[in-house]
C-alpha cells in the first residue's frame, strides 16, 4: 500500500530549505561561470575529453543525438502535458496545478538565466549540429530534472508498491544521468551547465511542493457538514490488516492525523491475524460502540468486517489495500490511500446489498461482490502468492493464461425458486456489483443496490472463442446465446455435475457441486464518495 510519504510528509519550512539549498548552489554556480572562475573552467575542460572520446559518425553518436531529440524542448513540454492532462482526468486538480506551475517556471528561469549570464556554446561542439543559444544552464538538464522530480512525487503520492516506486525512481535516475551525459559527450555543454540545470530543476520542484501540496483537499474543507440522524460522539474504530502496508506506525500516525483534523476521536485499532481476518475485530467495534469502523485491507478482509457490521447500522469505511479492491472500485472510491482514507472519514453513507452464501462443503457465509464456480475459481486457485506480492494483478492474468481451457461444467440453475434449467458453461459468475479489474463490465446491468444478482455463464467451445468472447463483454452486447447467457433474480442456486473449484470475492472456499445465494437488499451502509 502507498501512501505519502518522504518529501511528501516532511514539514513545508524542510521543503523550502532544501529548494532554497539547490537554487543558492544554482546561483552561485551561474556567479562564477559569469566571472570566469578559474577552478570552474578546470573542471569544465574536462568536457572537451570526453566529447573527443565519441565519433561524430558512430552509432554512440546516433544514441545521443536521440537522446537529444527525445528530451528537447518539444519532447519534454509533450510528456509534461500528458502527465498533467492524465492527472486532471484523474481529478488530481491539485498535481495538475503543480505539473503546470513547476514546467512553465522552470523553463521561464532557465532561459532568463541564459539571457543574463551569455555563456557561448563549448568551442568543441559539432560544427555541423551546432547550436549558438546561450549554454548556462543546460535547458535539457534543468526540464528532465524537473519532469523527473514530478513524476517521482507522483509516484510516491500514487503508486501502491514500493518495489514498483524504487523501480520508478531507479529509472527517473537512469534518464537524468543519460541526458547529462549526453549534454557533455556530445559537446552541446560544459559539466557545470548540466550541474546548474540540474539544481535549478530539483530546486523548484521542491519549492513548488513547499508552496503548493499536490495532496487533494479533504471533503471537510470544502464541502458542508452532512446532517447527522443520530446523535454522534464521533467514535472511530480502524481495522487492519497489517500484512497490506508496508509500514504500520506511519499508516497508524496518517490515520490519526487525519481523523483528527476531520473531528474524529483518535481512533482505537484491531488487527486481524491469519487465525481471524477481520470478524472478530468487527464484532469486538460494535460491541464497544463505534460510531463509524475504517477496514484496511484486501477484498476478504473487507468481506468478513461488511458481514460482521451489516444490520448493525454501523457505516464502514473502506481502504482498499489488496490487489483486486473490487468493492471499492465499484463504489468510485479511489485506491489513493489519502483520498479513501478521507472518504471513509468524510464521505456520505450508502446503504449496499449483500449476498449470503449456502453450500456444500462449506459453512454459511457472504459476499460482498461476486461468487464464481469454475474458471474464474480455477484463476483464484492458480495464482502463486509470491509472484502476487512482487507483481500485484498481473499474477492473475498469468493464472488466467494457464487456466483458459478449464473443463467444461454441466451445471443446473434455479433463479427465485423456479424451475431448474441445464447449462453448459466454463465459468458461472454471480455479481452483485458489475466491474471486473481494467473495468472489464462483466455484469454492467448489475448494481450493488437494486436487490438483485446478476449471472453470468461463459462457455467459449474452443481456445479462439474466448477471442470474440471478450469483445462481446467489452462492447456490453445484451444478446445471448450459448457462448454468454445471463440472468437476474433475487435468489440463484447452482448445482454442479462434478466437483468444481469455487470462489467467493476473489477467495477460494474449495471445492464443491452447490453454490445457494440470496441478495439481502440495503442490508449494509458504506462510506462513499458525495
Amino acid at each position: 500500500m502507498a501512501y505519502s510519504r518522504g518529501v511528501l510528509d516532511r514539514p513545508r519550512q524542510t521543503q523550502l530549505g532544501w529548494s532554497l539549498l539547490c537554487l543558492a548552489l544554482f546561483g552561485v554556480l551561474a556567479l562564477g561561470v559569469w566571472q570566469d572562475w578559474s577552478w570552474l573552467a578546470e573542471v569544465d575542460r574536462w568536457g572537451r575529453t570526453a566529447d573527443d572520446a565519441v565519433d561524430d559518425h558512430g552509432w554512440p553518436w546516433q544514441v545521443l543525438r536521440a537522446i537529444e531529440l527525445a528530451f528537447g524542448t518539444v519532447g519534454i513540454a509533450v510528456y509534461s502535458a500528458l502527465l498533467a492532462i492524465g492527472m486532471y482526468v484523474k481529478g488530481h486538480t491539485r498535481a495538475w496545478a503543480l505539473i503546470i506551475v513547476v514546467t512553465v517556471t522552470t523553463f521561464l528561469v532557465t532561459h532568463g538565466t541564459k539571457l543574463l549570464v551569455g555563456r557561448d556554446r563549448p568551442s568543441w561542439q559539432n560544427t555541423q549540429l551546432s547550436l549558438e543559444s546561450h549554454a548556462y544552464p543546460s535547458g535539457h538538464a534543468s526540464a528532465t530534472a524537473a519532469l523527473a522530480g514530478l513524476v517521482f512525487v507522483l509516484a510516491v503520492m500514487l503508486v501502491r508498491r514500493g518495489s514498483v516506486r524504487r523501480l520508478i525512481g531507479s529509472g527517473l535516475v537512469v534518464v537524468m544521468a543519460a541526458v547529462a551525459a549526453d549534454r557533455i559527450l556530445l559537446g552541446r555543454h560544459f559539466p557545470t551547465d548540466v550541474v546548474g540545470g540540474t539544481l535549478l530543476g530539483a530546486g523548484v520542484v521542491l519549492l513548488g511542493l513547499a508552496l503548493y501540496t499536490p495532496l487533494p483537499r479533504s471533503i471537510a474543507d470544502k464541502s458542508a457538514p452532512l446532517p447527522q440522524p443520530l446523535p454522534s460522539t464521533r467514535d472511530l474504530a480502524v481495522i487492519l490488516n497489517p500484512s497490506k502496508v508496508e509500514d504500520v506506525a506511519q499508516f497508524q500516525a496518517l490515520v490519526t492525523q487525519l481523523a483528527q483534523e476531520s473531528g474524529w476521536n483518535p481512533p482505537r485499532w484491531h488487527f486481524t491475524t491469519v487465525e481471524d481476518s477481520g470478524t472478530g475485530q468487527a464484532e469486538q467495534t460494535a460491541i464497544e460502540g463505534a460510531d463509524l469502523v475504517i477496514v484496511c485491507g484486501g477484498d476478504g478482509t473487507v468481506r468478513q468486517v461488511c458481514a460482521e457490521l451489516a444490520g448493525t447500522g454501523i457505516p464502514v469505511g473502506i481502504i482498499p489495500a489488496g490487489t483486486g479492491n473490487l468493492l471499492a472500485r465499484n463504489l468510485d472510491i479511489p485506491l489513493f490511500i489519502r483520498a479513501a482514507i478521507d472518504i471513509a472519514l468524510n464521505g456520505q453513507d450508502r446503504a449496499i446489498d449483500m449476498v449470503s452464501v449456502r453450500g456444500d462443503e462449506i459453512e454459511d457465509t457472504h459476499f460482498m461482490v461476486m461468487a464464481g464456480m469454475g474458471f474464474d475459481a480455477a484463476i483464484m486457485e492458480g495464482v502463486n502468492e509470491d509472484i502476487k506480492k512482487r507483481v500485484g494483478w498481473l499474477a492473475y492474468v498469468w493464472s488466467a493464461l494457464k487456466s483458459l481451457m478449464f473443463p467444461v461444467t454441466r451445471v443446473e440453475i434455479s433463479v427465485d425458486g423456479g424451475e431448474w434449467t441445464t447449462h453448459r458453461a466454463r465459468t458461472i459468475v454471480v455479481g452483485n456489483v458489475g466491474y471486473l479489474q481494467a473495468g472489464m463490465p462483466l455484469l454492467p446491468d448489475a448494481a450493488i443496490d437494486d436487490g438483485k444478482l446478476d449471472v453470468v455463464l461463459l462457455y467459449p467451445a474452443r481456445f479462439l472463442s474466448w477471442l470474440p468472447l471478450a469483445f462481446r463483454v467489452l462492447t456490453k452486447q445484451p444478446r445471448t446465446d450459448e457462448m454468454i447467457n445471463r440472468m437476474t433474480g433475487r435468489k440463484v442456486s447452482i448445482r454442479a455435475a462434478s466437483s468444481t473449484p469455487r470462489q467467493l470475492d476473489g477467495d477460494t472456499i474449495g471445492p464443491g457441486q452447490e453454490l445457494h445465494m440470496e441478495c439481502i437488499h440495503g442490508r449494509l451502509l458504506v462510506r462513499v464518495p458525495r
